[in-house]
């Protein structure tokens, strides 16, 4: 485990170099989870790629600074991980609100990334209305006391077994998150509208969602490629809002494709 002082936070932080001259990937978790989500797909790429993971404030072993944050708060602490670390250039993936710190980070820092993958994500996600209720139920009740609605947006019905004992591990990663970074989160979320910022991206760019999605479903990550000048959508079947945990191999193939076709060029 790495770790470094960032802004008003200590970040955790995880990097797997490859050989000189290899693309960086840098992955951004979604919200409630921890970068433990990667890793059934880190062996698929670690051996090709430098890869780069990392807590977001409030989340995992990062710290929690002052919630309510903003994405750009967000999007400055990836920035000076990525300014520490020396890298540049880099193929950022980002799942759910991680896809809005990508899209921040391309905005405000546009010499850092050579190419994105927005993993279910969207422009903007959901509503006032929506965020405002989320927050106040898990400041008032916990996390825990919306487990189960979160866990259907997720994962499959298939996946959701209560004999799957990974199944219940995500269900305790989420609800350890601190409180304050996670509502803290939602605010980020209810904030950051990249509309407009969309139609600007003008790297080589990589839309991902899962058929059965619950948050960002296929149609909302469609508009979302649908601004950006050039992008490719796919659709990963069998798998919902973190894809990576139930398609690793299918989600690794999909980057792996995606950065060889980079190489290409």
């Amino acid at each position: 485990m790495q770790f470094v002082h960032i802004n008003d936070i200590v970040i955790h932080y995880d990097i797997r170099r490859a050989d000189d001259g290899r693309p960086t990937i840098v992955f951004i978790n979604s919200l409630g989870t921890d970068s433990r989500i990667w890793h059934q797909v880190l062996p698929k790429l670690a051996e090709d790629y430098t890869i780069l993971t990392y807590d977001k404030r409030g989340h995992g072993l990062s710290g929690l600074g002052s919630p309510p944050y903003s994405i750009d708060d967000h999007v400055s602490d990836l920035a000076g991980l990525l300014d520490h670390l020396a890298l540049s250039r880099v193929i950022v993936c980002g799942l759910s609100v991680g896809g809005l710190i990508a899209q921040g980070l391309y905005k405000s820092r546009p010499d850092l990334v050579k190419a994105l993958v927005l993993s279910n994500t969207a422009h903007k996600i959901g509503t006032n209305e929506i965020w405002a209720a989320r927050i106040a139920a898990v400041e008032e009740n916990g996390i825990g006391s919306i487990l189960e609605a979160i866990m259907q947006r997720w994962f499959t019905e298939g996946f959701r077994r209560p004999e799957n004992a990974a199944y219940q591990a995500y269900c305790n990663m989420l609800v350890r998150q601190p409180v304050s970074g996670y509502s803290g989160t939602c605010a980020a979320i209810r904030d950051a509208d990249f509309t407009a910022a969309a139609k600007e991206i003008a790297v080589p760019t990589l839309c991902v969602v899962g058929r059965e999605d619950g948050s960002t479903p296929p149609d909302v990550v469609k508009s979302l490629s649908d601004l950006i000048p050039g992008s490719r959508y796919e659709v990963i079947e069998g798998a919902a809002h973190i894809p990576c945990v139930e398609a690793p191999a299918a989600y690794a193939a999909l980057i792996r494709g995606f950065i060889e076709e980079l190489e290409k060029e």
